[in-house]
């Protein structure tokens, strides 16, 4: 539905709704590890109760949007049910629609006329906004006359919902409580807490969890990623995500995760050439991709700091050769443990701060891993 400035192709502008470095969401045809999601849809499709408003809620990156696509697909390509001479069809049990089927190829094409997407859209200037506007929304009332004609079934996808500002939900609000007939709307919500009560009230919702590591590999494989040879590491900085993992992948985190666990191997005392040559690292020019990386990194290691001193165990699996030896050193105790939890929530504020104002990266790393030293001093 979102527009891109006429001075740039369209194909060759970034997607809001499309993670860097992995297929969009509409060519990713097969859904792993999220068979429970998909069985209550469809156990819901073959009651004829189906709600005309879905939240698809879970952690980022596990196959949400994926499973949208396929919903519309199936949708799309499949009959409402009605008694025939023959009876009534039997119930469907899979969301799969062949990728010959003229919606699928429709769709991939972004050319079919009973489907919208809703995603952030680009501005006059050619910027890609940071929420999704009420225009956005507002779109929605031409592409439901017009494909109001045939008598076909609609769907409607945004991704992410939470990224609405509040007249961008008031509007969506409005179509929840007054569903044009024959219409889906399909929302995606990493953090449904950010939504209006009176949106979330109105939508039926689907769980999705994160992946176990035979799904993962699965999914990896499906995006076209290069696998390392331990993919447990993976696994275990993922946290069960598709998104997270190509993130890992693509911008070299099992690398930067290793390295830093090296560096909290040498506290109290601190390898301090080591530490300056990663907050270089993360100052270089085009680096913030990767600067942003190492921030959430960092937040990592203190977690599973704080996790280890909670319960005297570290995680398993390790994220990086030789963590669990380091983290069982570094958090012994439970009261070593809470030092590092609230040195997390310090460390986040003070990186958020500083990134809002637009601190030197290399300084801001510097300080945090200061900050870490400092505790594994106590």
């Amino acid at each position: 539905m979102s527009r891109a400035p006429k001075a740039k192709a369209d194909e060759d502008l970034p997607r809001a709704d499309q993670a860097p470095g992995a297929p969009h969401p509409r060519e990713t045809i097969e859904l792993f590890g999220q068979d429970q999601a998909e069985q209550d849809f469809l156990t819901a499709f073959n009651s004829n109760r189906l709600h005309h408003g879905w939240l698809l809620t879970g952690p980022q990156g596990v196959g949400k949007a994926t499973l949208a696509w396929r919903i519309a697909r199936f949708l799309l390509a499949t009959p409402p049910a009605e008694e025939g001479l023959f009876g009534a069809p039997p119930p469907a049990t899979s969301l799969s629609i062949d990728p010959d089927h003229p919606v699928a190829h429709r769709i991939q094409a972004l050319a079919e006329p009973g489907l919208a997407a809703i995603s952030r859209s680009y501005n006059d200037k050619g910027k890609l906004r940071d929420q999704i506007v009420v225009d956005d929304i507002r779109k929605l009332n031409r592409f439901f006359g017009l494909s109001s004609t045939d008598g076909g079934r609609r769907v409607v996808i945004v991704d992410a919902a939470d990224d609405m500002n509040t007249s961008a939900a008031n509007a969506l609000l409005k179509m929840l409580e007054e569903p044009p007939a024959r219409t889906t709307l399909l929302l995606i919500s990493h953090q449904p807490s950010r939504l209006l009560p009176t949106i979330r009230s109105r939508c039926r919702t689907l769980r999705l969890g994160p992946l176990l590591p035979e799904d993962m590999q699965s999914a990896l494989a499906q995006a076209g990623a290069d696998l390392p040879e331990n993919t447990a590491h993976l696994t275990a900085l993922s946290a069960g995500s598709v998104g997270a993992a190509l993130r890992l992948l693509n911008l070299s985190g099992l690398k930067i995760y290793a390295e830093l666990v090296q560096i909290l191997n040498t506290m109290p005392r601190l390898d301090r050439q080591r530490a300056i040559a990663l907050a270089e690292a993360s100052a270089q020019r085009g680096a913030a991709e990767k600067f942003e990386l190492l921030l959430s990194l960092i937040e990592v290691a203190l977690s599973r700091l704080a996790r280890t001193g909670a319960t005297g165990q570290p995680p398993q699996p390790e994220a990086a050769a030789g963590e669990a030896a380091m983290l069982t050193r570094l958090a012994a105790t439970p009261l070593q443990g809470r030092a590092w939890a609230d040195l997390s929530a310090e460390a986040t504020a003070r990186a958020r701060h500083g990134q809002a104002v637009n601190l030197d990266p290399a300084s801001l790393v510097l300080d945090t891993v200061f900050k870490m030293q400092e505790t594994a001093s106590r």
